[in-house]
């Protein structure tokens, strides 16, 4: 049993909190020790008992503090390295950025302590697990959204993990924040009969997230497909010189040709091609000509647009016996696009990010389709959202993610979007081939788990068999809203009953 750390101990509660933030980046890849993301918010749980909506507040935010000052320090490491940021500047970017997301933590500590119920399971099984959730939704969306260390992620070679294809990752990273709050109820002051409750729904909820994983939702929609996966590795301080232009389409094509008579796909990262398609006309017709005459597709990232009309996309283009264009949806803000350009053009005078500046493509773009198959695409920063994904499902029967982490150097960043990339595949049920310019680059199953990968910072070919899927999860069919209405109904519910106890007690 552990005693309510009280306000009159903030010397233990205040560090404990940041320290438990800070160790929870832990639980995501590269270390991948699961186990954390649910003892260290039961931790934090147990640091609210007893404090004042004040008190709580500050240790959310210092739990946040912890949790994003050591899971995206990569942030400083694309400024200063790579957008020629002063070292003062990049550091005050990173530290407003890390700012900015641990309010969410502060919110929910604040929020629980002055409107939840008092310590007990109403507070610990029903509100702390939905609001969080229901703020982690939200910062999938606000400002344009950044759900970077969503909890959820944390388990995807975990048995919770088993649970995005019915809720996607904030389905899962609300049973995961059950778990911390039974985990709390096991350590309260309750009786016996409380604790082998807790204990009783906390097995419940692991078997029965294990049995849910045994369904199958989707099934083969025609032969494997061999895909080749051509990772450059041109580093980023030089892929925009054009002086290197020549070496790095060379070496692309190097890698390629020996691959053009056994696959079925090639596949670049994205800005493969770093120039505009305007500019290299002749050598994509070039390729083209190629793919079409070895009976191939390449997929292959490439910037477009004119810069006549100042107008620029992100795109993939096709080339071979399906010819295809998309252009990115989704665009990083300050890295491809400058929100409330008004408020922060300071930004521009003090970084430098090479086409930095793009347009959105069209919300509904015609399916592209590969290996004579349809598949849903997405570039970099898409990935981190499930409702990009699903846009192309069903029909999609299988999936390309092109990046470049090549910004992040050999942090845990291009892991962590690894990992982000893995739980899309698992969300939808549908295999993932993932080209990126430095790593990790990997072939995902429709189960989330990898078939192949390449090593990092090596220029690699990564082969292996994508399978054509049909059918859909109900992630596909109906995407977060459900997991979105499920912990608002619990969250009411919570708040409720919390203050049924608080006017009986009265």
């Amino acid at each position: 049993m552990l005693p309510p750390l009280r306000t009159r101990h903030p010397l233990v509660a205040d560090p404990l909190a940041f320290a438990a933030g800070a160790l929870l980046p832990l639980a995501f890849a590269p270390f991948g020790i699961w186990p954390l993301a649910i003892l260290l918010p039961a931790v934090l749980l147990w640091s609210w008992d007893g404090a004042t909506p004040r008190r709580a507040a500050i240790r959310g935010g210092l739990f946040g503090l912890g949790l994003y000052g050591f899971g995206i320090p990569w942030i400083f490491i694309s400024l200063h390295d790579y957008g020629n940021a002063p070292a003062p500047f990049a550091a005050l970017a990173t530290f407003i950025m890390v700012l900015a997301m641990a309010l969410y933590p502060a919110a929910l500590g604040g929020l629980i302590a002055r409107w939840g119920p008092p310590p007990g399971p109403a507070r610990w099984l029903l509100v702390f697990p939905a609001l969080w959730t229901l703020l982690d939704w939200v910062r999938s969306w606000l400002l344009s959204g950044f759900p970077w260390l969503a909890i959820g992620y944390s388990q995807i070679d975990a048995p919770l993990g088993q649970l995005a294809p019915y809720a996607g990752v904030f389905g899962v990273g609300w049973a995961v924040l059950l778990s911390s709050g039974l985990l709390r109820t096991l350590f309260g002051r309750g009786d016996w009969r409380a604790r082998l409750g807790g204990l009783g729904l906390l097995a419940a909820l692991w078997l029965g997230a294990w049995g849910l994983g045994r369904v199958d939702w989707v099934e083969p929609a025609g032969a494997p497909l061999r895909v080749a996966i051509v990772q450059g590795n041109v580093t980023q301080d030089r892929k925009w010189d054009p002086d290197v232009l020549d070496e790095t389409l060379t070496r692309y094509v190097q890698l390629s040709l020996p691959e053009q008579n056994r696959s079925a796909v090639i596949v670049w990262p994205e800005t493969a091609i770093p120039a505009l398609l305007d500019e290299v006309r002749p050598f994509v017709a070039a390729l083209a000509g190629a793919a079409r005459q070895a009976g191939v597709d390449y997929v292959t990232g490439i910037p477009t647009g004119s810069r006549e009309t100042g107008v620029f996309h992100n795109s993939i283009i096709g080339l071979g016996r399906s010819p295809g264009l998309y252009h990115k949806r989704r665009l990083l803000p300050f890295g491809e696009y400058l929100p409330l350009r008004g408020f922060f053009l300071f930004f521009r005078d003090w970084v430098d990010i090479p086409m930095a500046d793009f347009t959105p493509g069209g919300r509904e773009q015609p399916l592209f389709r590969a290996g004579g198959q349809p598949v849903g695409l997405s570039i970099c920063f898409e990935a981190v959202f499930g409702e990009e994904i699903r846009r192309a499902l069903p029909d999609a029967t299988w999936l390309i993610n092109l990046s470049n982490d090549a910004w992040f150097k050999d942090s845990a960043a291009p892991h962590q979007h690894l990992q982000i990339a893995r739980m899309r595949a698992m969300e939808v049920a549908r295999y993932l081939a993932r080209a990126t310019n430095t790593g990790v680059s990997a072939i995902v199953d429709e189960r989330g788990r990898i078939q192949t990968r390449g090593p990092q910072f090596q220029a690699e070919v990564i082969r292996g068999a994508v399978q054509p899927l049909r059918g859909s999860t109900p992630y596909a069919r109906f995407g977060d809203w459900p997991a979105v209405a499920m912990v608002i109904g619990l969250l009411i519910l919570g708040l409720f009953l919390g203050r049924r106890a608080q006017t009986t007690t009265a």
